[in-house]
């Protein structure tokens, strides 16, 4: 067998380097450099591509000042006024006092109390207390007492009409308001019922009667007296509603 060698170098092989004048004395940093600024520039050209073909929403304008701002004046209430009274004066429903305002079932304007009236365009002047002949046709209490359950209240599978008002057996009812009696009667749910028609579409409704004191047809006086209430059906206490028409709607808002 013959064998064949390769004949042994005898210097090193030294390969051309990028520093090497043939390369034009660029190093590797340098080449690192410039494929970085390549890669910068690719970049920024894209980026600009597609701002050109981007389209932009213009921002919603915001509101104004004045459409944010509810038109109405702040009324001071003063004593003896009512929610149903300055609603009356001002021409706005109490519905809308109330809503604007925040005003609860549970809760009753105070004097200094400042309420917000939408849609007035100005103060208007009130007297802060009123003789009985001038006040004839604001709601009164019909008994003082402690309020069990509010407008609204959960009772039974619905919600209370109105308020309850704690009773004793030698408690008398008032008539809140002048007007004609068109209901003298046991009616479930509601026992003796006395009910009085103001003759401007507000009806009161006084329940859970002990004893009844005025007859169907009679005109009765605000402050006078039409039952007595007792604890005859166990609860103790006098039910009273004011309804305009046929909807019932918080006492609470009608009372001083």
């Amino acid at each position: 067998m013959v064998e064949f060698q390769l004949p042994k170098l005898t210097a090193r092989v030294r390969f051309p380097s990028p520093a090497d004048p043939a390369f034009g004395g660029i190093t590797i940093k340098d080449v690192c450099y410039m494929n970085l600024k390549l890669l910068f520039f690719l970049l920024a050209v894209g980026f600009i591509a597609g701002c050109a073909t981007m389209e932009y929403k213009p921002l919603p304008e915001a509101p104004s000042q004045a459409a944010e701002k509810k038109q109405g004046i702040y009324h001071k209430v003063q004593k003896g006024q009512t929610l149903w009274y300055i609603a009356r004066t001002y021409g706005v429903a109490v519905e809308d006092i109330t809503e604007v305002n925040n005003i609860p079932n549970a809760a009753a304007i105070e004097v200094g109390q400042l309420i917000f009236v939408p849609g007035a365009k100005g103060v208007k002047e009130m007297a802060s207390a009123y003789s009985p002949d001038k006040n004839k046709d604001e709601f009164a209490w019909p008994m003082k007492g402690k309020i069990l359950s509010y407008f609204k209240d959960h009772r039974g599978e619905g919600s209370n009409r109105g308020i309850d008002i704690e009773a004793g057996d030698t408690d008398t009812v008032k008539a809140s308001r002048e007007g004609q009696v068109v209901l003298v009667d046991y009616m479930s749910g509601y026992n003796q019922t006395v009910m009085i028609d103001h003759g401007d579409g507000f009806i009161s409704v006084y329940a859970l009667n002990r004893k009844l004191l005025v007859k169907l047809g009679d005109h009765v006086y605000k402050g006078e007296a039409i039952a007595q209430a007792g604890s005859v059906t166990g609860r103790g206490f006098l039910h009273f509603e004011i309804r305009r028409g046929k909807e019932a709607t918080n006492p609470l808002y009608y009372l001083p």
